[in-house]
């Protein structure tokens, strides 16, 4: 009740316009079609007035759609009302109000079209009228409460809804951020270390491990600004990091990277591969005697995008867990995005090492 008591204290006027102009056709359109019913009933009775029925039913219906705001403005306001009997004795004075309201506004209009028509009209005594009306309006002021009630409900639940979201971008963003500032000490160490040893031996390999690392930080830096880029943009990210490590493991390490077209021009979280490449890189690489190939494949299959990380390393598995932190992160931001359309799965590849795979759905970037 709480989370509804929010909506109705925060719900924007446009709320109750929105409300009332809804209800006013439904009635309004309820009010023609019992008109038209009621015509062929009078025509078959001798009727020499064939306004009447109109007049009578949309009279009421009329009547019915002007006092709806007021009825949704008085539910709204119970609601604020901390102590349901407050409720309960606002909305009894609402429910002793709107036969007055509706029967004199009803049978106002009727007497006044009657007079200008200059056809007489006898609906008996004020007594016998509210007898009759006084039961019929109670079950409309119950029904229109809970409409009301209904359309509370509605709004607060898109309010849940949209808060969540919110919520949801922001924890991504957040990740997004922590992540950028992950790349990484100790990755920024061993580096510095590398071209530590190699700058006396090599100075020009050492140049181009600056250069690498330089571009590395700067396309960070710029990703971080932005949640989302294409593949082809996260790949060039990727490169001068494979490009350190290649200088790092020389002829241990191989890398391999094959890209549709369709699948380069697909947006994705900023940042999604550099923790899997690292880990495919650190765990198996650094931890392996032999040689070590690192491929990464993506394509688009039936409006998803689909990316494979597969190195053919022998570590040991428990440096694969999906427990670990970067795999839980990577897991974490696209659930959060994509919810149930996206999958992380990790498995031993049928022809040695491990196999990363991350679907996605394919949104393709749109040229301004």
């Amino acid at each position: 009740m709480s989370a509804i008591n929010d909506s109705a204290r925060s719900s924007p006027r446009s709320l109750s316009w929105q409300f009332s102009w809804g209800f006013a056709a439904a009635f309004l359109a309820i009010g023609l079609l019992q008109s038209i019913s009621e015509l062929q009933h009078y025509l078959a009775q001798g009727g020499q007035h064939p306004w009447e029925p109109f007049l009578w039913e949309l009279s009421s219906t009329s009547c019915t759609s002007l006092l709806a705001p007021l009825i949704f403005r008085l539910h709204q306001h119970s609601l604020s009302l901390k102590a349901w009997p407050q409720r309960l004795g606002l909305h009894l004075g609402g429910a002793l109000l709107y036969p007055l309201l509706h029967v004199g506004g009803m049978f106002g209009l009727r007497l006044a079209v009657y007079a200008l028509a200059g056809v007489s009209y006898e609906p008996g005594s004020a007594g016998e009228i509210l007898a009759y009306e006084v039961g019929k309006d109670w079950v409309s002021y119950a029904i229109i409460v809970g409409l009301c009630h209904a359309v509370l409900l509605h709004h607060a639940h898109r309010q849940r809804e949209q808060d969540l979201l919110r919520l949801q971008a922001e924890l991504a963003e957040a990740r997004l951020a922590r992540l950028a500032e992950q790349i990484q000490p100790h990755f920024l160490f061993n580096t510095l270390n590398l071209i530590s040893s190699v700058m006396y031996e090599d100075v020009a390999q050492a140049d181009r491990i600056l250069c690498d690392l330089a571009a590395l930080l700067r396309q960070a830096l710029t990703a971080q600004q932005s949640p989302r880029h294409t593949l082809a943009q996260e790949v060039a990210l990727v490169r001068p990091y494979l490009s350190i490590m290649q200088a790092r493991f020389g002829e241990r390490l191989s890398v391999s990277i094959e890209l549709s077209e369709d699948a380069q021009r697909c947006l994705l979280p900023s940042l999604l591969l550099i923790a899997p490449v690292e880990n495919a890189i650190t765990h198996d690489v650094a931890q392996s005697s032999g040689p070590v190939r690192v491929s990464l494949q993506a394509e688009v299959i039936a409006g998803q995008l689909h990316l494979r990380v597969h190195n053919s390393g022998t570590a040991p598995q428990r440096q694969h867990r999906e427990g670990a932190v970067g795999m839980s992160n990577t897991r974490e931001r696209l659930q959060s995005l994509y919810g149930e359309r996206a999958q992380v799965t990790l498995q031993p590849h049928p022809e040695g090492g491990t196999l990363l795979r991350l679907q996605l759905p394919a949104e393709m970037e749109t040229k301004a």
